[in-house]
């Protein structure tokens, strides 16, 4: 197994942490005025779906999961899995939801992502960084509220809300980072 040192740990890897693969959620590098820096980590378990917070050293030797990528296709939504399908094999497999978190909201039907396994069990997901999606509702702007590049909620295809600047309208394709899940750019067609 690779091992790293616990300074390394960032946002988005997988480590394993009490005998079972974590997700990092959260990494902060903290150095006090005394003693040796640490990394504050909020981690959640893909087992259980269990969050959970721990102070690695920065010297600390941290044993990464060997976590494996297959790309595959979403089809749909089943209760509180996502389901999805390899193009090659046609083989399906569920994700739980709890384990994708909010990334879920920027699936739609037959994208093309990375779905994660660990010992033959899919863990979770990878998004690609961008996504184009439709505006299904846009509220009318506010005469007056132009200052310091104003935002406001707008509804998309998926049922998710992102803030989006004032000139986007209802029928607008736009760009949306995945990752953040913030508005990107309009899209021109």
């Amino acid at each position: 197994m690779e091992t790293i040192n616990g300074g390394n740990i960032a946002k988005g890897i997988y480590i394993m942490y009490k005998g079972a693969p974590h997700f990092v959620t959260k990494a902060e590098y903290m150095a006090p005025g005394k003693g040796t820096p640490i990394m504050r980590v909020k981690m959640k378990n893909v087992q259980s779906g269990a969050a959970t917070e721990f102070t690695f050293k920065t010297n600390e030797s941290v044993e990464v999961a060997d976590v494996d990528k297959k790309e595959m296709q979403y089809l749909y939504r089943d209760g509180d899995e996502l389901v999805f399908m390899d193009q090659k094999t046609f083989d399906q497999a569920s994700v739980p939801l709890d384990l994708v978190g909010e990334q879920a909201g920027f699936l739609m039907a037959d994208m093309k992502c990375w779905v994660l396994w660990y010992n033959e069990k899919a863990i979770g997901i990878s998004l690609p960084p961008h996504v184009n999606m439709k505006v299904l509702d846009a509220p009318e702007a506010i005469a007056g509220n132009r200052v310091n590049a104003p935002k406001r909620l707008v509804k998309l295809e998926t049922g998710v809300e992102v803030l989006a600047p004032l000139f986007i309208k209802t029928g607008d394709s736009i760009t949306i980072d995945t990752t953040t899940g913030e508005y990107l750019s309009r899209v021109v067609e």
